[in-house]
């Protein structure tokens, strides 16, 4: 059996997609939440993950004996373990451009990420005004976002980047997050887009149960002094 560790649901974008992969593809692991206490040498977060992963990070997918760390890499150990579950487009290209806007997510729009963390429970439009009037760099990732989803929307038809749910809708899942948090403005496309991302039953599942979590961690809420 499969063990995915991941970090609360409510802020951490990074375990939510290898979870939302798992939970849309229907490939049955187990859950280990490790809590975000803290991020010190000392703290509980690291004490558990000591020994298991040598980054001590989440998210982190355990198969036996085998760690794989990293969410790129764990993508491609599932889509590998689990073929008949076309995790990436069937067509060699549009695999191609799967890959390469998965790696273009993991390795980009560090702007965007840095000004607008994650945080499903909270509603922040007020905060996502002012972000937008004050960081271009901000704006920049969005116009990529934008123009991005809307070339693979209308090369593929839709409903989702590739047609049918592959790993690059569960990567930019918690961008649809940050999107709706901070109330970011989107054309009507991608605002659509988000919402049948939001729709799809393994996200649904993942924002339900970060909404339960109630755990407001103060190190992660840079706008909010309280819930």
């Amino acid at each position: 059996m499969l063990t995915l560790y991941i970090g609360n649901k409510n802020y951490s974008s990074w375990s939510m997609r290898p979870w939302v992969l798992l939970q849309q593809s229907g490939i049955a692991f187990t859950e280990t939440m490790v809590r975000f206490d803290s991020f010190d040498a000392g703290s509980q977060f690291k004490s558990t993950l000591q020994g298991i992963t040598p980054t001590g990070k989440v998210p982190l997918l355990v198969d036996g004996d085998l760690a794989i760390w990293d969410t790129l890499a764990i993508a491609e150990y599932l889509a590998e373990r689990f073929p008949e579950k076309h995790l990436w487009p069937a067509d060699r290209a549009a695999r191609a451009r799967a890959r390469s806007v998965c790696a273009e997510m993991h390795s980009g729009f560090t702007a965007l990420r840095g000004a607008c963390p994650m945080n499903i429970e909270a509603h922040l439009a007020d905060t996502g005004a002012l972000i937008w009037r004050d960081k271009p760099a901000v704006r920049a990732d969005v116009q990529r976002l934008v123009d991005m989803w809307t070339g693979l929307l209308q090369a593929h038809g839709g409903p989702l980047l590739f047609g049918e749910f592959t790993v690059a809708d569960a990567f930019f899942a918690p961008v649809c997050m940050r999107l709706k948090t901070y109330a970011l403005p989107v054309p009507p496309n991608v605002a659509a887009y988000v919402e049948r991302v939001c729709a799809l039953p393994g996200v649904q599942n993942w924002i339900t149960q970060a909404l339960a979590e109630k755990d407001f961690r103060n190190f992660e809420e840079p706008y909010r002094l309280k819930p």
